[in-house]
């Protein structure tokens, strides 16, 4: 199915080179905003910011469209585009796609009459992030672990889709894998599954060399980590403000590590493809409706 006009992106990070990229090579017209010191591969023009968007019927915005709610995020640009109502009046009538688009609503009303969406919000988009996730978790567990993962005790806090994929990778490696949860039902897919359960407030009891954190809330308290045994690696993948108190770590000797953002900083390239495929996605469900 093809789709009307071309593709404007604007801004972004390695996710969106590579989506960019990928949108050119399967033969639509892409422009370029915000790119300042990339060499694209493939027909890429660049463009400035009016242009891009009035030769574009369909718009890109990066994940997350902005990092501090005032200016769009352009890692490749020293340019700061501020975003108001003179950035959202250029989007007249033009199909707008972004991450984390509450965001962006809240720099101006206009955007509560435009057709705007947002990919990061979908199903499909959050069950295929999880896979790169996990495999960067992983990979900071194996480089900053001075043991080995195999025959190691880890904590998965959370049975969502990052926590399944998590607890599934690091039971192929060969640790033991303890999982927590909430609910009941979570519980006992979790046992089925062949991993031990403990309910998340209760997280902190046990013993454990390194601890996976995807819940994002407060799970590990001062009290919880003052009651903990030992000093585990705690690996945070919960968005900010995180689910681990860091002062309180620090001051036992617990080593946590943030780890946000990592498709687009370990798998920038599949991370691109994921973006793209959602939002083709939200197209052509776009066009059946057209014509239901």
């Amino acid at each position: 199915m093809k789709f009307e006009s071309g593709f404007g992106v604007l801004g972004g990070d390695a996710r969106q080179i590579a989506m960019a990229e990928s949108i050119a090579s399967d033969g639509y017209a892409v422009t370029a905003f915000g790119f300042d010191n990339v060499d694209f591969l493939g027909k890429i023009k660049k463009a400035d910011l009016k242009d891009t968007v009035k030769s574009c019927e369909n718009i890109i915005l990066p994940l997350p469209v902005t990092r501090d709610g005032v200016h769009l995020k352009m890692d490749y640009s020293n340019e700061k585009i501020v975003l108001n109502d003179a950035f959202a009046k250029l989007f007249y009538k033009k199909r707008v796609f972004g991450g984390g688009m509450e965001h962006l609503s809240q720099t101006s009303t206009l955007w509560q009459t435009f057709d705007t969406h947002d990919y990061s919000l979908r199903e499909e988009f959050a069950v295929k992030n999880a896979v790169p996730t996990a495999e960067g978790a992983i990979e900071i567990a194996i480089r900053e672990f001075p043991g080995t993962l195999n025959g190691s005790h880890c904590l998965v806090t959370g049975f969502g889709r990052i926590g399944k994929v998590l607890s599934w990778m690091l039971r192929g490696i060969g640790a033991n894998v303890t999982v927590s949860a909430r609910k009941l039902p979570d519980l006992a897919w979790i046992k089925s599954c062949g991993y031990s359960a403990v309910l998340t407030q209760q997280a902190g009891e046990g013993k454990y060399d390194l601890v996976f954190n995807t819940v994002p809330a407060f799970v590990f308290s001062r009290s919880v980590l003052m009651e903990m045994k030992g000093c585990p690696l705690m690996i945070d993948l919960a968005s900010l403000p995180g689910g681990i108190d860091l002062t309180a770590a620090k001051e036992k000797g617990i080593c946590v590590i943030q780890a946000l953002a990592l498709p687009g900083k370990i798998a920038p390239k599949a991370a691109g493809e994921i973006i793209k495929d959602t939002i083709y996605h939200m197209l052509k469900e776009g066009q059946r409706l057209e014509f239901e």
